[in-house]
């Protein structure tokens, strides 16, 4: 059988939720059934250790960047991924980010191929525009692939698409990557490489420093849950527009000592499991790839209650989401995971099984080629 051919689109390939997933896809996708290439409307990232292309390359899925760094390029770049689509004549195009999907559809539409999904990772209220433009060019896209329930729901009643093209496919993690954390010297050796004194436990956040992760009101709050965890340091892990005014918070909240800016870092895995707690305070989510991450990591988590987070946690969301913007119950909570050592064990335990049952990675992978293969076949027997 020949394989079907599949493209796969994205905005750019620095290191982030979205393109790991995208590499996810293209690296265990099964090359009996499809031959993945790869497209990425930005340039090729200049650090190889913030990069997905190196994973790619390495697994032997081509690469095609198009440099694209302004929006008055965007005509340009339609016209080039058109022309690459005609020569790779794909059977399906899969887009994931906002540019991606819209100006992936666009040049798919024009080079005529059959089947063409777009990929929905957020319920974005803020960007009206994007929501409209999405409205508009609707009828190039056969499938909206949405990574949670939560999203699905608000594609069709806020973002006004059609609930018939809506798919839910959760994202999914590699289990393998994620230690257990037992090892006392691993553990102290990368607490003291991030800043943390011997001793004390780290509370961490890991993502874009920017409005959207609420960790602007996370160091806000921070005085009231330290006075009541003397022992706990605020490890926060990433970088973003918001660094230097939190930078500025915590000292002038007089716990700079007590708040650690580590920067972007690769590993991640390692963090969490140096880690006592994952907290992710965001305003608007999909479905937060570090709260899957905490999980693998066998770690308890303390989320707002926002997309995607409670379809993650399931029966143990309780105890670990609150409402965004309320301080008394995210200290209160912060404060009884930190002081139970026992209990947020048992917590973080039964997050790693619930990964295990619902998020491993290959039954993600299994869901997007069983999606793929069905329009495919679909496709020719409309052809019929």
């Amino acid at each position: 059988m020949t394989p079907i051919r599949l493209a796969l689109c994205i905005t750019d390939l620095d290191i982030g939720g979205a393109e790991r997933h995208l590499t996810q896809l293209a690296v265990r996708v099964d090359r009996r059934r499809f031959s993945p290439v790869v497209y990425c409307l930005g340039p090729k990232p200049p650090r190889d250790e913030a990069s997905c292309v190196p994973a790619l390359l390495a697994a032997g899925v081509e690469v095609h960047c198009l440099n694209a760094r302004a929006i008055w390029q965007f005509p340009v770049v339609v016209h080039r991924l058109r022309r690459l689509f005609d020569a790779q004549n794909p059977q399906v195009v899969q887009t994931f980010l906002f540019h991606a999907n819209v100006l992936g559809r666009i040049a798919a539409c024009c080079a005529g191929v059959k089947t063409i999904l777009a990929g929905v990772r957020v319920a974005e209220r803020s960007a009206r525009w994007h929501l409209w433009l999405d409205r508009m060019t609707h009828r190039c896209v056969d499938r909206y692939v949405c990574v949670s329930q939560s999203v699905a729901d608000f594609s069709s009643q806020y973002a006004g698409l059609p609930a018939e093209k809506l798919v839910v496919i959760p994202n999914g993690i590699d289990l393998g990557k994620y230690p257990a954390g037992d090892c006392p010297d691993f553990l102290k050796a990368t607490r003291e490489m991030l800043g943390i004194p011997p001793g004390r436990r780290a509370i961490t956040f890991v993502g874009r420093l920017t409005p959207q992760k609420g960790v602007d009101w996370l160091v806000e709050t921070a005085p009231q849950w330290m006075a009541q965890l003397p022992d706990c340091d605020l490890l926060l892990v990433g970088d973003g527009p918001l660094r230097d005014s939190l930078e500025a918070a915590a000292s002038s909240a007089g716990i700079a000592n007590r708040v650690h800016f580590a920067g972007w870092r690769p590993d991640v895995p390692q963090i969490l499991a140096a880690s006592s707690l994952m907290v992710l305070p965001s305003a608007w989510e999909g479905m937060p790839n570090v709260v899957l991450e905490a999980m693998a990591s066998r770690l308890p988590v303390l989320a707002t209650d926002v997309e995607g987070v409670l379809e993650l946690l399931g029966p143990n969301a309780p105890p670990q989401t609150v409402r965004y913007r309320d301080t008394q119950m995210l200290t209160q909570r912060l404060v009884a995971l930190m002081s139970d050592p026992s209990g947020a064990a048992a917590i973080g335990a039964e997050n790693r099984r619930r990964a295990e049952q619902h998020f491993a990675i290959s039954r993600t992978v299994a869901a997007y080629e069983d999606l793929w293969a069905s329009l495919v076949r679909q496709q020719a027997g409309c052809a019929d």
